[in-house]
């Protein structure tokens, strides 16, 4: 608690502090027919829109995806509890770029915070993949705009895994990362956002191939609200 003096005459009538503490959450994708209701959003950029996407189309959500993908476990397993999510080459068609996004729910965003996850691709995969974690700020805008090169409110790059799309670059066994939050000015509301990213991807392109995400945790720090009244 700060301690305010000016000068030396100082009568401090009433100091009441509450804590407000922004929404923390964890996600494990048992069930990925169930991430509407938890305010989760996704949304198919990519050049050509294939058969699968991150989640299951759902009216009045953004997606233009076709199908769903619910983690295969015959692939890899789940790294917690029995499911995942996850995404592949047939996110697009034919030879193209893969933009296709995963949106957290909308939460208080403030320095000290943290976002942490699983991931893997499958084991001697032949086909690089990428993934980016990205930050908007912007309330519970889901404007990750329209093309594959389009970032629309997620300017913000926190994390980009296998950049370069080098074969083995992406990890083959569930790997964590942790992502601390700096550089926010002020608590602010906004969302965060997987986004499967690969150039020259698809059935018919030399990248892209599986990638699954589980057990994401959002751990947020207390807010702290003073209300001072100083005579």
């Amino acid at each position: 608690m700060r301690t305010f003096m000016v000068g030396v005459v100082v009568v401090v009538s009433c100091l009441c502090v509450s804590s407000a503490v922004a929404q923390s959450f964890t996600e494990e994708f048992e069930d990925i027919t169930t991430l509407p209701g938890s305010g989760w959003v996704w949304d198919n950029n990519s050049t050509g829109i294939g058969t699968t996407s991150w989640a299951p189309l759902t009216e009045g959500m953004t997606t233009r995806g076709t199908g769903e993908f619910q983690g295969n476990t015959t692939v890899f397993p789940a790294y917690s509890g029995a499911g995942y999510i996850a995404d592949n080459y047939n996110a697009t068609t034919g030879a193209s770029t893969i933009s296709d996004w995963l949106m957290t729910p909308a939460v208080t965003i403030q320095n000290g915070d943290t976002l942490s996850f699983w991931t893997r691709t499958s084991t001697t995969s032949s086909w690089p993949d990428r993934l980016q974690v990205r930050m908007s700020l912007a309330g519970t805008s889901t404007n990750c705009g329209t093309l594959p090169e389009d970032l629309g409110d997620f300017t913000t790059l926190l994390l980009d895994i296998n950049p370069t799309l080098t074969v083995g670059g992406y990890p083959e066994i569930w790997t964590q990362y942790s992502i601390n939050i700096s550089g926010v000015g002020a608590p602010t509301q906004g969302r965060f956002a997987f986004r499967y990213y690969v150039t020259n991807g698809g059935p018919s392109g030399a990248n892209s191939n599986y990638i699954g995400v589980d057990l994401v945790e959002y751990g947020a720090v207390p807010v702290e609200l003073q209300s001072l009244s100083v005579e």
